[in-house]
């Protein structure tokens, strides 16, 4: 059968479009079915408000505190059974610290999952307090990021129960934000960097960033781009992996764990460095060493209204969907 010419452009279009829209949001991934160990809702709130209220601010100029809470996932870590170490992340000669969790066997592709422990803090406007910061200034950095560090800490936990089959790398990271981010000077830049120096061979890296806080109000999700809403849920009731273009078959793998071990939703996006909020976490500092990672998000300020303010407060998350992000990621871990 032979189409007009204006209707076999219109196919055209309309086929290219639904490539485009499976590229991109990959809507047909199939769950893979697991039964990942149960993760305690408790357990995720203490560790969140032990960093973001008795060790706050977490700022990189607070060097106490951010030493302070360097020892108690050290502390954790060893706990859970890994091998523990601890990177020097040198920047104008003060030292900070990369605490890293080794499970599994020490050669092959090893998976890298990480989450920055450091909190937003105007270094600047703080110091014009007596005490070197202030709510207006220095935020708690409950969901940004003791969010992602709690569930770092967890995974550790679930990984320890038993021996691993695949080399596993847990990465609390330093300094990743102002005025670190997106300089060399990010912890996740120093590890990135020492993986490639050893020729150690990445299968994948995850960067949780911010993991705790969901809506089901109607609206209560934005998106970067215009038209985006038409594509994804416009209720924050999920979790996101975000990944660039060329990493379309690692996106399906790690969103068919995710998808399987849990009833919470889980979408993706593969987009391009233009879209806004794309890179804006560690996982960047892997891509710049041509390795494939992806960032797990509630994302941010795309939903989150106490981003980076005083606001952002450990009885503000929902610790319950938390656990289940934890379980999708554990998932991950579990299959090769």
């Amino acid at each position: 059968m032979r189409f007009p010419v204006a209707t076999s452009a219109l196919i055209a279009l309309a086929t290219a479009f639904a490539t485009g829209l499976a590229f991109i949001t990959q809507p047909f991934v199939q769950p893979i079915p697991s039964r990942p160990p149960a993760v305690d809702p408790n357990r995720l709130q203490a560790h969140v408000k032990y960093l973001s209220v008795d060790l706050y601010p977490r700022s990189h100029e607070q060097s106490r505190n951010l030493e302070r809470a360097a020892q108690y996932i050290q502390g954790e870590f060893k706990t859970a059974g890994g091998v523990v170490t601890v990177q020097d992340v040198v920047v104008e000669e003060t030292t900070h610290k990369n605490v890293i969790a080794r499970f599994g066997p020490v050669t092959g592709p090893v998976l890298v999952i990480g989450a920055h422990y450091d909190s937003h803090g105007d270094a600047n406007a703080g110091a014009k307090h007596p005490r070197g910061h202030s709510p207006e200034t220095h935020t708690p950095g409950a969901d940004d990021n003791a969010s992602g560090v709690a569930g770092l800490i967890e995974l550790a936990h679930l990984l320890g129960r038993a021996p691993q089959a695949r080399p596993i790398e847990l990465v609390a990271y330093t300094t990743e934000e102002p005025p670190h981010f997106r300089t060399p000077h990010m912890g996740s830049a120093w590890h990135a960097r020492s993986l490639r120096a050893t020729n150690r061979e990445l299968a994948l890296m995850l960067s949780l960033e911010m993991i705790g806080y969901f809506s089901d109000a109607p609206g209560s999700q934005r998106y970067p781009l215009a038209g985006m809403s038409h594509l994804y849920s416009d209720r924050g009731n999920f979790i996101a992996l975000v990944g660039k273009l060329s990493d379309f078959g690692a996106m399906r793998r790690t969103k068919a764990a995710m998808a399987g071990a849990t009833d919470l939703p889980v979408l993706s996006i593969n987009a391009p460095p233009f879209v806004p909020g794309i890179d804006f976490s560690d996982h960047l500092n892997y891509w710049h060493e041509g390795f494939p990672a992806f960032m797990v998000t509630d994302t941010a300020f795309m939903r989150n209204p106490h981003y980076h303010k005083s606001s952002d407060t450990y009885e503000k998350l929902d610790y319950a969907r938390m656990a289940k992000v934890v379980q999708g990621v554990y998932a991950v871990t579990q299959r090769k």
